[in-house]
């Protein structure tokens, strides 16, 4: 059985558009970013152009397609945007219509697609510095939660963060914060330590989006904005229709890690 953590990026997409593979992709291709997801018809596509530009914690743009195509040329060549998620959302008016493996009916020539930043791109960091993940630990989705956080609006788009929580050993706490503080383009620093209420989140064992996991006694929870923040804010701004990864399953780039910000850097010379 192939390690998926060890596996290349290339091999984990083939997989997924040949549906071998369809759950959540936590902990695959250790040293690569994953991405989020978010499709839209091009006349909205710049307001949420500028919703990133505006929200980069919650939303770090990692690429943009070409409108009417569904190569990620600057994250992945080879990769298909419309095949190589392990599990799609699709929203119209705000309303999730369907979850599939395959969008390549619903893809239309004017629509382009956005991969934002994903937080399993600096799990990697984590457990190399010794910090457990609890999701992988128990082979579940991270937990997702919406927030009291407002985003800056930008045209059609408004709404509230959506956050990731992983509980860190107290000892870890400013550890955590200082290894994923490196990785800005896939979120960056927490945005909370602590009291879940603080931030809106009335039941840290319900979660919005993703499972729940065990919390231990001397752990504190620890939330990361979320590039779910889309899916939430299709629900309030109610686009004709708006494509997303399902939750937890992401686009898988070719893009090391340790390089995400050069990449970014060297991307815009």
């Amino acid at each position: 059985m192939i390690d998926l953590s060890q596996a290349t990026p290339a091999e984990l997409r083939s997989m997924i558009r040949n549906n071998e593979l369809i759950k959540p992709t936590a902990g695959m291709a250790n040293g690569y970013a994953q991405a989020n997801l978010a499709i839209l018809k091009k006349e909205h596509a710049f307001d949420f152009l500028l919703f990133c530009q505006r929200n980069p914690k919650s939303c770090p743009l990692l690429d943009v397609t070409e409108i009417g195509s569904p190569i990620p040329a600057f994250a992945a060549k080879s990769g298909d945007i419309r095949t190589d998620i392990p599990k799609y959302r699709v929203y119209k008016y705000g309303e999730l219509v369907e979850e599939v493996t395959d969008i390549s009916n619903y893809w239309e020539d004017d629509m382009v697609g956005f991969l934002i930043g994903c937080s399993f791109t600096f799990e990697h960091a984590l457990l190399n510095n010794d910090i457990s993940i609890r999701h992988i630990e128990e082979g579940c989705n991270v937990p997702m939660y919406k927030t009291n956080i407002p985003c800056i609006e930008a045209g059609i788009f408004h709404g509230k963060m959506v956050a990731s929580m992983r509980p860190i050993p107290q000892k870890d706490v400013v550890r955590a914060a200082q290894v994923t503080s490196r990785f800005p383009a896939v979120h960056g620093a927490p945005i909370h330590i602590g009291d879940p209420e603080a931030i809106g989140v009335s039941s840290i064992q319900h979660p919005d989006f993703g499972d729940p996991v065990t919390i231990r006694e001397g752990e504190v929870p620890v939330f990361w904005a979320c590039g779910v923040t889309p899916q939430s804010i299709a629900m309030e701004t109610k686009p004709e229709i708006m494509i997303t990864h399902a939750p937890g399953h992401m686009f898988i780039t070719d893009i090391r890690d340790e390089k995400i910000r050069s990449f970014i850097t060297d991307r815009k010379r």
